[in-house]
């Protein structure tokens, strides 16, 4: 297995790095100033690629350039930066790093949430600015009496609905179907959802599929006095109709960890006191990501062991049997 080419497409910690360096031999193509004179040269040889969800999309024209590739190894549970059809049909695995980070990314999405109504980055900075002199903060919004909706109901939205139910808050869900052995309320559009909540949280995979899924039809059905909280991703959210919406009074408020043009985020959006805005961090912890790259390694070291990844997507099971 040492002998075996791997590509790693976008920079990942320091200990994914060295302990793929330790098992394989390891080409950096984000070092390259030609990175296409580099696939040029060891395209031919390359038989994995570790990439991340947020850097490097693996497409067709890059699968082209790798004629004896066996496998992609993607950082992160979602993998819309992978082109699986693509890969599918070359009979190229792909693996992603679910279970992993559930717990952190709904323990983020709960805090979001409460950090959204409660107006507690806004409260922090009324402090630092030295306003409370001034005369005290306003009052904020609260969850008590407040109906979830959630938009996607997978492990981590089933994490989130637990952490949830310990408030006492009713909790709805929309999925592609009612789920067997699920005690929550089930609507069978998103837009019916959202006329019964009060919050939506949105927790669906990107990609085409769900492509602004969460329209203006579906913000106006939320109303006024509704909370959006984003932590999926932001193709999923009608970026143009949610800043519409919050400066309209359409909706009352959003949390939002993902946006449509990572890293860049629109002005309307922060300059909007109604809005809480962070850098895509659900899974950040220290101790989660390493969990995670430890996956991506494993993955990549079990297929070249034994021919069978530990957590291939669903597209591509039928590759490993």
């Amino acid at each position: 297995m040492r002998q075996v080419e791997i590509l790693i497409t976008a920079p990942m910690m320091p200990s994914v790095v060295e302990a793929l360096e330790e098992a394989f031999v390891l080409h950096r193509l984000w070092e390259h100033s030609d990175p296409g004179e580099l696939l040029r040269t060891i395209g031919p040889s390359i038989r994995g690629v570790a990439t991340t969800t947020l850097f490097g999309r693996v497409d067709s024209g890059l699968l082209d350039q790798l004629p004896a590739l066996e496998i992609v190894a993607s950082f992160g549970v979602g993998y819309d930066n992978v082109d699986v059809a693509a890969a599918a049909e070359r009979g190229v695995v792909v693996t992603n790093t679910p279970g992993v980070l559930d717990d952190e990314v709904a323990d983020l999405t709960v805090g979001l949430l409460i950090a959204t109504l409660r107006q507690i980055p806004q409260a922090d900075r009324f402090v630092r600015e030295g306003r409370w002199t001034e005369g005290p903060f306003p009052l904020s919004s609260t969850l008590r009496g407040r109906r979830i909706g959630m938009v996607g109901l997978g492990n981590i939205g089933k994490a989130v609905a637990r952490r949830l139910a310990a408030f006492g808050v009713p909790i709805a869900y929309h999925a592609r179907s009612r789920q067997p052995g699920v005690a929550l309320d089930y609507y069978p559009t998103i837009t019916a959802l959202a006329e019964a909540s009060d919050v939506l949280i949105v927790l669906v995979p990107g990609g085409a599929a769900t492509k602004h899924l969460i329209d203006g039809n579906v913000l106006a059905a939320l109303g006024p006095n509704g909370v959006l909280i984003n932590v999926s991703r932001g193709s999923v959210v009608d970026q143009r109709a949610l800043i519409a919406a919050l400066q309209s009074g359409a909706i009352l408020s959003a949390g939002l960890d993902v946006y449509e043009d990572e890293p860049r985020v629109p002005r309307e959006l922060m300059e909007m006191s109604n809005v809480v805005l962070l850098p895509h961090i659900g899974s950040a912890s220290v101790e989660t990501r390493d969990a995670m790259g430890a996956l991506v390694v494993e993955n990549l070291r079990s297929w070249f062991e034994r021919g069978t990844p530990m957590t291939p997507v669903a597209e591509v099971r039928h590759l490993v049997g």
